[in-house]
């Protein structure tokens, strides 16, 4: 049995473990949280490192691809600093290639939709979402200054989601990463905030954590699109009265797990054990992609409401 692990700083309330079938292979997935203690993540990095076949980076990312362009995010290097032989993933891999393949199901969403708005909770760590999004015909705002720096200004096209990217996120990535994204028992928050963008939209599109946080109460007839979803997130959407809920990753006894750990399972079944190197990526994308044309890895729709 091949085994892949996710070392969260995120809440050890959402651990999960599960076994499943890829590529031919029986691979157990596990989440282990930390609830934001970056250095117990370290050492959990280190005591399993040479003992599972691949990890994931939970709770943050080692770094965003906003286009083709590499942003590191230096605050979180330290997480991994002892991992010497496990191939390690942070779920950008999947980003890029799973969940631009959610376009067919957003053009059917856009068509049902009389507004046809969107709101993308932040672009730069959803970038292929972003532009699935774009190009699906919705017209989009996107907070990556409202939600992630507290600035009430929409951004509305991907171009000026470059700009942006290329201007502030050399600053950014520098700053404390609980600065710009909740982490530990703040992830299970709400903190209702520039409600109207959500108002605005007909679709929601983003991480989880920061469409839990910053919802209003009322989602009356909204679609939601996203993964990292627990049962309780979906009891929290269905109360709040969101009518679709599309996830991009598989649904595993209740739980739609992260991108970083559904790539590390593709690895783990995989056998590879090539570092992955996000800002010199050589085949990776490629060869990912080739994979997902093998595996039944197709966005998830649960209607929430009668």
């Amino acid at each position: 049995m091949k085994h892949a692990v996710s070392i969260s700083i995120g809440s050890s309330k959402r651990n999960k473990t599960v076994e499943i079938s890829l590529l031919g292979e029986t691979v157990r997935i596990e989440r282990i949280g930390t609830d934001g203690d970056l250095e117990k993540a370290a050492q959990l990095y280190r005591e399993l490192d040479g003992q599972v076949d691949a990890f994931g980076v939970g709770g943050t990312d080692l770094g965003f691809l906003v286009g083709n362009r590499w942003y590191p995010l230096h605050s979180i290097r330290q997480i991994t600093r002892f991992v010497r032989h496990t191939p390690v993933v942070d779920g950008n891999g999947l980003k890029a290639t799973l969940e631009p393949r959610a376009l067919h199901a957003l053009r059917q969403v856009a068509e049902a939709l009389p507004r046809k708005t969107a709101l993308v909770t932040t672009a730069v760590d959803r970038w292929g979402l972003a532009r699935a999004a774009e190009e699906a015909g919705l017209h989009c705002t996107f907070g990556d200054l409202i939600y992630s720096l507290g600035i009430p200004l929409p951004i509305r096209t991907t171009r000026g989601i470059r700009v942006l990217a290329a201007v502030l996120l050399p600053l950014v990535s520098r700053l404390p990463f609980h600065w710009v994204y909740p982490v530990g028992e703040s992830q299970g928050k709400r903190h209702p905030t520039h409600t109207r963008f959500f108002d605005q939209a007909d679709v929601i599109l983003g991480d989880c954590h920061y469409i839990y946080r910053y919802m209003p109460e009322n989602m009356q007839g909204k679609v939601i699109i996203t993964n990292t979803t627990t049962p309780e997130d979906v009891a929290v959407f269905r109360e709040s009265g969101v009518r679709y809920l599309i996830t991009t990753t598989p649904v595993l006894e209740g739980r739609s797990f992260g991108t970083n750990m559904m790539e590390a399972a593709i690895l783990a079944a995989s056998g590879r054990k090539t570092p992955v190197d996000y800002a010199h990526p050589g085949d990776y994308f490629t060869w990912l992609n080739n994979l997902l044309d093998q595996l039944p890895f197709t966005p998830k729709v649960q209607e929430l409401q009668a």
